[in-house]
């Protein structure tokens, strides 16, 4: 096996040949001797070809959960480019293993590239979330909220990362957290208020569900589509319809994100309107549609599927 993983490395470094996607299953699951002959390849292969791997090495473990690429995403968090830094910890944003914890500190407090602080940062929501369901042993549980307020608190970070450190902490039920969300939403940044809606919805607490049924009247298409995204996860009954209108928003995404809430949603209501966007003409919308009424059905009886 080992030889002809060292034949297709070799392959993998030849930028004349087009990279196939389908041959990069090779890599899925390296035992450790494997690591060991990928380890010593990597490093040769064009910074470029790096990027493009990484990429497609995401979007396959996203496509299909029996890829396990989780130990090169790990090598590539010291990988010399930070395009492969930051691209490597979204392919570990759902891994809970807690080896991976100082590393993704270290990264978000640490990196010199802002696009890698901002990726660790909300990878870190993972383990906010684990810590708020009480997974994640108490100094850990701090070590997670101390880096994440530390990166929030620190005004001369890069925005990005100040807004993914909020939408990972707002997970936390601590006190600073509403007042966080609150100064955000307060904020003359368009972006940092999408955050905030984005954190409101994270908190799963209905306290905050005037501010979010306001918002999806917003002139803003971005505070429009967190406010939609935030009113699933709040599973708020009381947005349905006002979601269905948004059906009908001049912005796709707007459109997606209401469709998508439907479905989380649920309810006869939701499930008429997304039935009837079944036969919209725009494809995007079909297909969200569609996913949408899968959903429902899923929540409705988990255990037909």
């Amino acid at each position: 096996m080992s030889s002809s993983l060292e034949n297709y490395l070799k392959e993998l470094r030849d930028t004349e040949k087009p990279l196939v996607v389908s041959k990069l299953v090779n890599l899925s699951d390296l035992s450790r001797e494997e690591m060991q002959t990928f380890r010593s390849a990597w490093d040769a292969i064009d910074v470029a070809r790096r990027r493009q791997i990484v990429e497609m090495l995401v979007e396959l473990a996203e496509d299909n959960f029996e890829l396990d690429y989780n130990e090169i995403f790990r090598l590539c968090l010291g990988d010399g480019d930070g395009e492969v830094r930051a691209k490597a910890i979204e392919g570990l944003s759902e891994c809970e293993e807690r080896s991976l914890l100082d590393p993704l500190i270290g990264l978000l407090l640490g990196d010199l590239e802002g696009s890698v602080r901002a990726a660790a940062a909300a990878a870190l929501g993972t383990f906010a979330m684990l810590a708020e369901f009480g997974e994640l042993a108490a100094h850990d549980a701090n070590k997670v909220e101390k880096a994440l307020l530390t990166a929030y608190n620190n005004k001369k970070e890069q925005l990005e990362v100040r807004r993914r450190a909020l939408e990972a902490i707002s997970m936390m039920s601590k006190p600073q957290v509403g007042d966080m969300i609150r100064q955000a939403y307060q904020s003359d940044i368009l972006e940092f208020r999408a955050s905030a809606l984005c954190a409101m919805g994270r908190t799963c607490n209905s306290e905050w569900l005037s501010i979010l049924l306001q918002e999806l009247g917003s002139q803003y298409p971005q505070l429009r589509f967190e406010a939609a995204r935030a009113c699933a996860e709040l599973e708020a009954e009381e947005a349905v319809p006002r979601l269905i209108e948004l059906i009908d928003d001049s912005d796709t995404q707007v459109q997606v994100s209401a469709i998508e809430a439907l479905g989380r949603i649920g309810g006869k209501e939701a499930k008429q309107a997304l039935q009837e966007c079944m036969d919209n003409t725009d494809e995007a919308i079909g297909e969200a549609a569609e996913d949408a009424l899968d959903e429902m059905k899923f929540w409705e009886d988990p255990f037909a599927i």
